[in-house]
């Protein structure tokens, strides 16, 4: 079961029109509504399940310009300045916090790692910088180790995303966007090959523009209007704790864990290195495109054969649009939480910090994340589709960068001056011959 989200209620009246409709109720979905409502344009969100129900909760909260993929850059500076404000801009609390973020280095390898995209990072002055092993230790005190040095940013911050993207909702909702939930869209409909409309469960919508920002779903939905995107899930387990005291207040990665301090004094731990992909069959079908990211992060990887294949397998590919959706049959993904692999990521955690040898674990969960080839995100127009714009494989950045991609979404649905240049994140750079670069981020 996933984390307790705090709840936005119902829409009191379905619209049968808007200037754009969003599909997707997570961090970005709601950002883009957000900025579009702002604007004074129409705009109507529709979530298949509850805001936030997926991994826009399930994360780890961080919200960080430490180790982004330099076509990120660009993105999360602008987020970040979103962030900062957002709390007195939307009038609720979304837990942002500055507390800064370590990415610590045992190894001489991992420090030249840290080195190589400190140097890739330099032009865009992020404030992050390589410290020593006595600068961690007055940031991380009272470990048992004593660590190389660490890249350290004192502006990163985190954010609760149990919070956070409810309160975007709730602020969109004010400025009159309708807030949709338990409504899943269906499919769009085309005029002259041009997005005019989509069908809900509850009925149609007219519109002149839709922004797709579904998540780990948006594979599948794209492939029901004939678009092929190459997205894979991978599975990431959390743990919660209850409040405690002594533990460090920064945020921190090892190869071994990672924490953050939460907003009610507990923390949220996770494995700092180790990804779990299930195999499905676009496994297959995308093991081509998906090589360069495999050969890259392989000792990180840890591919497993579970009930997820045959559920791909099973789930329809297309569907009429007066029948019921598979976004209609599974409301959330819930998958179970690697809970062994947690314990060992406790064991390591005491070891190194033995202030968490008191903790007491409230939760486990787990979350499907949205990957691409690349790992950078598909923030685009769609040639063959005018009108649709995707904003998904966020590869498990979504959440920091998330009120600056659903800003970024926003302005491309309504052709606006776009806050960065949304080159790098084209849809098309997976079927023009553009080659996929992995680069060697965090």
């Amino acid at each position: 079961m996933g984390p307790v989200v705090e709840p936005v209620d119902p829409e009191a009246h379905f619209p049968t029109q808007a200037d754009v409709v969003v599909i997707g109720g997570g961090i970005i979905g709601v950002s883009a509504a957000h900025a579009l409502a702002e604007r004074g344009i129409s705009v109507a969100l529709c979530e298949k399940g509850q805001i936030a129900g997926e991994q826009s909760s399930r994360n780890w909260g961080w919200v960080r310009k430490t180790g982004r993929d330099q076509r990120e850059m660009p993105l999360i500076m602008e987020s970040l300045r979103i962030w900062e404000g957002l709390d007195k801009r939307i009038g609720a609390d979304t837990g942002f916090k500055a507390a800064g973020i370590l990415y610590v280095a045992e190894t001489e390898a991992v420090e030249n790692h840290h080195s190589a995209w400190l140097q890739r990072a330099e032009p865009y002055q992020m404030g992050v910088r390589q410290i020593t092993p006595d600068e961690i230790a007055k940031l991380l005190p009272n470990t048992t180790k004593r660590f190389r040095s660490a890249l350290y940013c004192p502006t990163d911050g985190r954010a609760e995303p149990q919070k956070a993207a409810p309160a975007i909702a709730r602020a969109a909702r004010v400025m009159g966007a309708s807030i949709l939930t338990n409504c899943a869209v269906r499919g769009i409909e085309r005029t002259a090959g041009r997005v005019s409309a989509v069908v809900t469960e509850q009925g149609r919508i007219a519109c002149n523009a839709v922004i797709l920002a579904g998540g780990a779903w948006t594979r599948l939905f794209c492939g029901s209007l004939g678009l092929t995107l190459p997205q894979l899930k991978v599975l990431s387990s959390v743990m919660r704790t209850a409040p405690l005291d002594g533990a460090p207040e920064p945020a921190a990665w090892t190869n071994d864990f990672a924490f953050r301090r939460r907003q009610d004094g507990g923390y949220t731990i996770a494995d700092g290195h180790g990804t779990l992909v299930p195999i499905v069959p676009d496994t297959f079908r995308f093991a081509t495109k998906f090589l360069p990211a495999l050969k890259a992060e392989w000792k990180g990887l840890r591919l497993r054969l579970d009930d997820r294949f045959m559920t791909e397998a099973r789930t329809p590919k297309t569907w009429a649009l007066d029948a019921i959706s598979p976004f209609e049959t599974t409301r959330v993904l819930d998958p179970t939480p690697d809970v062994a692999n947690l314990m060992k990521v406790k064991d390591r955690l005491i070891r190194a910090f033995p202030a968490f040898a008191g903790m007491k674990i409230e939760q486990h969960w787990a979350g499907l994340i949205d990957a691409m080839p690349d790992a950078v995100p598909v923030i685009s127009t769609v040639d063959t589709m005018p009108g649709l714009v995707i904003a998904t494989g966020f590869s498990g950045h979504g959440f920091g960068i998330g009120p600056a991609a659903g800003r970024l979404a926003a302005d491309l649905a309504t052709g606006s001056p776009p806050i960065v240049d949304p080159t790098a994140f084209r849809f098309s750079r997976f079927s023009d011959g553009s080659p996929i670069i992995v680069e060697a981020g965090l």
